[in-house]
Order: C-alpha cells, then sequence, then structure tokens
C-alpha cells in the first residue's frame, strides 16, 4: 500500500464536492494530528486550502499498514489515495477512506515550535521558525489577506489609469536626507538602499507618463526598535500630473482605501473568521483635520504636543477623530515647512508660506501614508533645496527632469505592512512580514 500514489491527480482540500463522493481522490499536505483509538484512526491532513479527514480501520488495512500510518510523526508529508464519503459530524464535510498512500517527507521530532498546540510561543522563536510558524492556519491568514489587499489596490489603480512600473533600490542619494539610509558598496562607488522611489517618481512625471504607481521594498535605517518599526517594508507610491492641488491625490487615495477594503470583506471572510477581527469599510470623505487643529484637539484633551505628533499623540488624536467623526481614517493636512524641512520637494501653500501642501492618512491612531503635492518649479525647487543646506549638483540626475518642463504633480506612499498591521490589530507589526528586518533580524 505504502507508495502507490499519482500526485498528478492531487486535489486540493477546499476543492472536494459533493459531485465526488464515492469516487477515489488524492490528497496530499502535512499529517497535522493523529489520534489512533485502536481499531480506527482519523488522520487530519492540511494543504494551503483547509484539511481533510482521512479514516483509518485496522479491519480493512491491516495490523501493518494501520501501524504505518498511524505511526507517521506529526508534519511529515504524506499524499493519501482513497474513497471520499460524506460526513456531517467533520468541519469540512468529507472524511477520506484511504486505500494507498505515500510518505513523502519524514518529519524531524520534537517539533521546533507547535503548530496545532495551545501553548504560546515567544515572537523571536517564531521568526527564528517562520517556515514552521507560516504552517498555522492564523499566520496564514494574515497573508492571505494581504494577498487579497493588495489586488484590491492594484485593480483600484488600473481602472483609474495608472501604469505600474519598477525603479531602482540602488541609488546614489536619499530623498529624506542621509540618517535613515542604509549604504552599500556599489563596485568602487558609495550607494544606498532606496527610503522611497520619490525622486524617480518625479522624474517619470517629466517623461510624461502622467499617472504611475510602484509596489516594492522600501528601506529606512531608524534606530526604532518599536511594535510599528521595520528596516524593510513593502511600499505602495503612486505619482500623478496635472492636479489642482493635493487634494487630487487625496481623493485618489480614499478610493484606493475603500476599494481595497471592500476586498478584503468580499474575498477574505473565512480569513478574518480565522482571526476573529471585524474590518469596517470607511465612509466617504475622510475627515480632514490640519496639523494646528489637531494640536489644538490634542491640548484640549491634555496633551501638550510641541512639533510633530509623536506615537502617544497619534493614538490618542486617533480616539479623538473617532469621537468626534465616528472616523478609523482621516487626513491630517497642512503640515509646515519646519516638520517636513527635509522633504525639500514640498510645495509651500501660497497661501501660507509657513505651511506645506502636505498631509498623512492615520487609521486607527497610526500613520499609514505621506503625501502630497510637489513643487515643480525648478528654480522654488532649487531655493527650497539650499535652504535646507543640499547641494543642488549632488541631485543634478533630478533637476534635469525639471529643466525641459515638469507638469503640476503629487503623490503619496503608503506601508503595506501599516495597513495590514492596524487592519488585523495585530500586536506587532513584523507579524505582517514573512521575514522582518528590523534592528537585530537578518536571518532567517
Amino acid at each position: 500500500m505504502d507508495g502507490k500514489v499519482d500526485l498528478g491527480e492531487r486535489v486540493e482540500a477546499a476543492a472536494l464536492s459533493k459531485d465526488m463522493v464515492g469516487q477515489s481522490v488524492t490528497v496530499a499536505g502535512w499529517l497535522q494530528d493523529t489520534r489512533n483509538l485502536g481499531g480506527i484512526a482519523f488522520l487530519l491532513l492540511r494543504d494551503r486550502s483547509g484539511i481533510v479527514q482521512v479514516t483509518c480501520l485496522k479491519k480493512k488495512l491491516g495490523d501493518e499498514t494501520f501501524a504505518k500510518m498511524t505511526g507517521i510523526p506529526r508534519e511529515s508529508v504524506v499524499a493519501i489515495t482513497g474513497e471520499l464519503k460524506s460526513n456531517d459530524q467533520v468541519s469540512s464535510g468529507f472524511e477520506i477512506l484511504p486505500t494507498s498512500y505515500a510518505l513523502i517527507a519524514e518529519s524531524a521530532a520534537p517539533l521546533p515550535i507547535g503548530v496545532t498546540d495551545k501553548v504560546g510561543v515567544e515572537l523571536d522563536t517564531r521568526l527564528n521558525n517562520r517556515f514552521m510558524d507560516l504552517r498555522k492556519p492564523q499566520v496564514l491568514a494574515i497573508f492571505k489577506l494581504r494577498d487579497i489587499l493588495v489586488r484590491g489596490m492594484r485593480e483600484y489603480l488600473v481602472s483609474q489609469g495608472f501604469l505600474e512600473v519598477t525603479t531602482s533600490k540602488i541609488v546614489a542619494a536619499g530623498a529624506e536626507g542621509g540618517s535613515t539610509l542604509f549604504p552599500i558598496k556599489y563596485f568602487e562607488q558609495q550607494a544606498y538602499l532606496a527610503q522611497s522611489p520619490q525622486l524617480y517618481k518625479q522624474m517619470l512625471m517629466g517623461a510624461g507618463l502622467d499617472r504611475i504607481y510602484e509596489l516594492a521594498p522600501a528601506y529606512r535605517a531608524e534606530q526604532s526598535d518599536t511594535v510599528r518599526h521595520i528596516a524593510e517594508f513593502a511600499s505602495l507610491d503612486i505619482e500623478m500630473s496635472f492636479i489642482k492641488s493635493e487634494e487630487d491625490v487625496m481623493n485618489i487615495l480614499e478610493g484606493l482605501m475603500v476599494h481595497s477594503l471592500e476586498a478584503v470583506l468580499k474575498e477574505g471572510k473565512r480569513y478574518l473568521e480565522e482571526l476573529g477581527v471585524e474590518v469596517a469599510v470607511p465612509q466617504t470623505p475622510f475627515p480632514r483635520v490640519t496639523l494646528a487643529e489637531a494640536v489644538g484637539m490634542l491640548a484640549k484633551a491634555g496633551l501638550e504636543v510641541k512639533g510633530d505628533l509623536d506615537t502617544e499623540a497619534e493614538k490618542k488624536l486617533g480616539e479623538l477623530m473617532m469621537a468626534a467623526h465616528g472616523a478609523e481614517m482621516y487626513f491630517i493636512t497642512k503640515f509646515p515647512v519646519e516638520i517636513k524641512k527635509n522633504t525639500f520637494y514640498a510645495m509651500h501653500d501660497s497661501a501660507d508660506p509657513s505651511l506645506t501642501n502636505y498631509f498623512d492618512l492615520d487609521y486607527r491612531g497610526e500613520e499609514l501614508v505621506s503625501g502630497g503635492q510637489r513643487e515643480h518649479r525648478i528654480n522654488v525647487l532649487i531655493s527650497q533645496m539650499e535652504a535646507i543646506g543640499y547641494d543642488p549638483k549632488d541631485f543634478e540626475f533630478y533637476l534635469q527632469a525639471f529643466r525641459y518642463g515638469m507638469p503640476p504633480h503629487g503623490g503619496f506612499g503608503l506601508g503595506i505592512e501599516r495597513v495590514l498591521h492596524m487592519m488585523l490589530r495585530l500586536p506587532n507589526i513584523r507579524e505582517c512580514v514573512l521575514f522582518p528586518r528590523d534592528m537585530y533580524r537578518v536571518v532567517p
């Protein structure tokens, strides 16, 4: 009986149907658990789509085969062929009575971490054994939802006429200053890992592409060891031309968030239930408060803020916005030039030059997005560079695009992991990354 299984005929657990009852089917996956009651044993076989019960009868299989099948270590890879039966007492509604099996890869014992065990395991231990941790349905559900979220974002952007692009992640200069850049040796030159595709996005506006987006890794060498910071993350960046103001960019961002969260609710119900999480689609338009108004709200609540909002202030503002507007998502607008001083490409507000046409989108008290209207006039752009001590000669590759006709434009950068972190109410953003990178972790 051992070894007589054709994997070419394999059916995933979720694809088993009433039409197949009475037929011979082949399933394959990881042996999650075995419950041996003596004359009968129940094997739970797990694949990426779900779990199927295999019911082994000693009288039918014989003592030797029964002993072999029930003795397979947990998490071994096994293929089983047998007759599909209906069984209302099983969660899937089906069971398989095996006629042959193959032990494809036997698992070592003991397991480094349990897959179904209820015993809690520290996050560091889980990440050290990420390949095993990802076998847990609750962990896998996070990345199933990530896939749905990202597909929803792409669908929306394509529907709005955006073109997907890919820009270099090895750069000669940073878009936001050098303090958070990862330096690398690039042949005989000094180079850096890209914090953002910001400069390239703007150059593409000068090329006439008008509406572009990129989903790619970004890198920030921040000395932050918190539950909301990672050194490598997935950034969705968009840029769009011929805008009237930052409001055009904010409107696209609103549509993007609504469409992608609708997709999560429509296609990810099963995974949300696995995690025990409810997700709401925000109403549009999202509330808008200037930074000055936000600081005033916080002051009335007893929290004094000087300069930009820190983590405590962001969380408190999230509570206040929910109480005042019933809003989980909201814009903070009109950031002062002093706060955005390293963002030399930010357009200053024509009505008040001490402010910028820049905004953040926050979700439940955490920043998801930073963006705004860019400065497209080269003389003003150079002046803003020089005002903060940058040498325009270091950015000549970028400034060239502005010398030959640059339309008014704007855009934003959105952290995918930040969205997941807040949407799923996870305790640590590292839960949202397959193999996270932070101040201390470079393996696995």
